[in-house]
């Protein structure tokens, strides 16, 4: 088992920065995840590092403005989100999975956080 704390939510202005932090324990896993939902969508992959490598992968939307990071000592990841805009308003989670590939569905992912909200005000 793994388990996921998450916590660095909250409410910014339109342009704000806003940093996400999950804490990891328990067995070991190859990647973390980054995933998001919006009120009435779908669950939307965000970003995910490869924890051995440190390779990183983004979503489209969110390339150039996010970054996914990693502190091996502290077992954490990090989301620094930049240039935040309304449409990024959702209630983030961070996910584990011990699979060998980059995978970007959240339905392969084993463990989950409980997810933190991120407001972003026009």
């Amino acid at each position: 088992q793994v388990q996921l704390v998450e916590s660095g939510g909250g409410l910014v202005v339109a342009g704000g920065s806003l940093r996400l932090s999950c804490a990891a324990s328990g067995d070991t896993f190859n990647f973390m995840g980054w995933f998001r939902q919006a009120p009435g969508k779908e669950r939307d992959f965000v970003a995910l590092i490869n924890w051995s490598s440190g390779s990183t992968y983004y979503s489209d939307t969110v390339k150039g403005r996010f970054t996914i990071s990693r502190d091996n000592a502290k077992n954490t990841v990090y989301l620094q989100m930049n240039g935040l805009k309304p449409e990024d308003t959702a209630v983030y989670s961070c996910a584990a999975r011990r699979g060998t590939l980059p995978l970007k569905t959240a339905g392969r992912y084993n463990y989950w956080g409980q997810g933190t909200q991120v407001t972003v005000s026009s």
